[in-house]
């Protein structure tokens, strides 16, 4: 029996000395290297797609600011076609009123042309006529202006300045038949109301 036991004691005693010999050291080294974390491609994926977002973003107001632009010139360019086209409309009958005039119906005519006059131009037609009545009345004078043609100086969408070829046929006392005076008449128009107007005349 003792003999038995001893063996045991030795075949323990070996074994815990393999064990030891095979167990791992407590002071061996640690790897403190840091390990790549696998968040990483994550906070990529995320950036790149906050860039690609900011991206698309900007695009899209840059479009839409060309976009604008384009409407609001395309607006304003409209919006001058229209003012020509009106301007024009009454530059004609605007010119014959305020160069025609009747000796037989002076009053009248002028307050024909009082009607497409505005601003001071309006006072400076005024003191003309006014000043000239006296004149015509004495000289029996018939005035009657025609447009032979027109052109577009410079056009906004409240003012457009236009030329004018003006033929004045007048006739009186002191001349024999009809005369005629081929004249050419800056017109400034300008938009008052729903109409137009003339801001100013000048002969050229």
């Amino acid at each position: 029996m003792r003999s038995s036991i001893a063996a045991f004691t030795r075949r323990l005693r070996r074994l815990g000395r393999r064990t030891a010999e095979t167990s791992p050291v407590d002071d061996a080294p640690v790897d403190d290297a840091p390990r790549p974390s696998r968040n990483v491609p994550a906070a990529r994926r995320r950036y790149a797609g906050s860039r690609l977002h900011l991206a698309l973003a900007v695009a899209t107001l840059l479009a839409a600011a060309t976009a604008g632009s384009a409407w609001y010139a395309h607006h304003r360019a409209e919006q001058r076609d229209t003012a020509v086209r009106q301007a024009l409309d009454t530059a004609g009958p605007a010119a014959k009123a305020i160069f025609s005039y009747d000796y037989r119906s002076f009053d009248a005519s002028v307050a024909n042309g009082r009607a497409f006059v505005t601003g001071p131009f309006a006072d400076e037609y005024a003191e003309t006529t006014s000043a000239l009545k006296a004149t015509a009345v004495s000289e029996q004078a018939v005035v009657l202006a025609e447009v032979s043609a027109t052109g577009v100086i410079r056009a906004g969408s409240a003012e457009v300045e236009l030329l004018l070829y003006l033929n004045q046929y007048r006739r009186n006392a002191n001349t024999d038949g009809e005369k005629v005076d081929q004249n050419r008449v800056v017109l400034e128009m300008r938009r008052v109301g729903d109409g137009w107007k003339v801001a100013r005349a000048t002969a050229i």
